[in-house]
């Protein structure tokens, strides 16, 4: 794959993964009481994916690039980063509390479910920043796991979605005002790609990239164990969660192995 072709198809993979967060909204109003049950499956389908391919794939190829002592100031780097963003969001629309997923009381005025919504939207965006990057990023080191990351972000993005959308349709009760708000919260994940290629494209050598990607690893980590699995468990079952971790890294494990 030539590299003005690579960067095409990193760039596509960033947007598909950052504007699924329009078919969390899409489920949110087609469906009057989605099962955020069956979410917790997938949440932590996704987040066995991102861990396992942290681990197994991304740090050690940036062990072997940089050494283990750069590779692992990245990281951390990388954690303390998202870290950073998560604090600097304000806690009512902290995208980690869904309180939006359960169908709202009477007792709730609108001004306050708009204001529900329009947070969570923001604070989706913000946290979506660094996703993007770091799905372009992976796809221009290897398209497989690039693809991994954009598929396990997509699926962590539906209930992102469903979080922007039901206190903004139950405010306005526009299906179309709550579509547009979920969808645009997405739009931070390509922006994240194209700050990767306007700003570091000239920068990546095979040194820096491999710390982008143990940074990126940083990213993945943080977000698995702070925000997919704790939601995961508190919409679901333990064993359902568990059962969803280990079949993504068992299926990411399987696609290393015969890609």
């Amino acid at each position: 794959m030539d590299a003005e072709m690579n960067l095409g198809v990193a760039f596509a993979l960033t947007t598909a993964a950052g504007l699924s967060t329009g078919i969390g909204s899409a489920i949110a109003y087609l469906i009057k009481k989605p099962k955020v049950v069956y979410l917790s499956f997938a949440l932590g389908l996704s987040a066995g994916v991102m861990i396992y391919v942290s681990f197994v794939e991304m740090l050690p190829d940036a062990f072997e690039a940089i050494g283990e002592l750069w590779g692992l100031v990245a990281f951390f780097v990388g954690m303390a980063v998202i870290g950073l963003i998560d604090m600097l969001v304000p806690e009512p629309g902290n995208p980690h509390h869904y309180e939006g997923l359960e169908e709202p009381t009477g007792q709730r005025k609108d001004a306050q479910l708009m204001r529900t919504g329009v947070l969570t939207a923001l604070a989706i965006a913000v946290h979506n920043f660094p996703e993007g990057l770091a799905t372009f990023a992976s796809t221009l080191n290897d398209f497989r796991v690039g693809a991994f990351i954009a598929v396990a972000i997509a699926i962590h993005n539906i209930p992102e979605g469903i979080a922007v959308s039901i206190p903004i349709f139950y405010a306005t009760s526009n299906k179309n005002k709550a579509f547009l708000y979920s969808f645009l919260s997405g739009l931070s994940e390509p922006v994240g790609a194209m700050v990767g290629f306007l700003i570091l494209l000239p920068f990546l050598t095979p040194g820096v990239l491999a710390a982008i990607l143990a940074f990126v690893a940083g990213v993945m980590i943080y977000i698995s164990l702070d925000e997919l699995l704790p939601m995961a468990y508190n919409y679901g079952h333990g064993h359902l969660v568990i059962a969803g971790v280990a079949l993504g890294m068992l299926v990411m494990a399987a696609s290393l192995l015969m890609l």
